[in-house]
């Protein structure tokens, strides 16, 4: 196509999509709460990108766009995974609480990633912690970076 038929951006503007972020190789897991949060992000992106579209803001627009990719895609793989029932070891949506060698005991639920968040007490399910917890029971250790750690609930 000639140069002669498409649209210059004024001065200043650059405003072709943005590039996607990124997104995890890891399976989607998700709890039934981090579906909802999915699904309200979706929705959130979706009414924003009608406004942004209804104003012509193309701005806005292209970062509405780029987040309803994200939220589309993490959408479209999200893998729903149950409550647990058994809490004999540490699985993906448990609450495990371990003890450090100092005495100091800390909690975390192990969910998806969309949805973790450590300062709240949830950690992603692909973190090296959680990773070194996952399959263990109570009363076992496991190697925390220089130290270890004990499981002392599992709930």
């Amino acid at each position: 196509m000639s140069r002669a038929f498409v649209k210059e951006a004024e001065e200043g503007e650059a405003y072709e999509d943005l590039p996607d972020r990124p997104v995890s190789p890891h399976p989607n897991l998700v709890t039934p709460e981090g579906l909802a949060q999915i699904e309200a992000a979706f929705e959130r992106w979706h009414d924003e990108h009608a406004a942004a579209l209804e104003a012509e803001d193309k701005a806005e627009i292209a970062q509405t766009r780029r987040e309803l990719r994200y939220w589309t895609a993490r959408r479209a793989t999200a893998e729903l995974v149950p409550p647990q029932i058994r809490h004999d070891e540490v699985r993906f949506g448990s609450t495990v609480t371990i003890e450090r060698g100092d005495g100091r005991q800390q909690s975390w639920r192990l969910v998806g990633e969309d949805e973790a968040e450590p300062a709240q007490g949830t950690l992603p399910y692909v973190a090296p912690l959680a990773r070194a917890l996952m399959g263990r029971s109570v009363g076992d250790q496991a190697a925390i970076g220089t130290e270890t750690v004990t499981i002392v609930a599992i709930a």
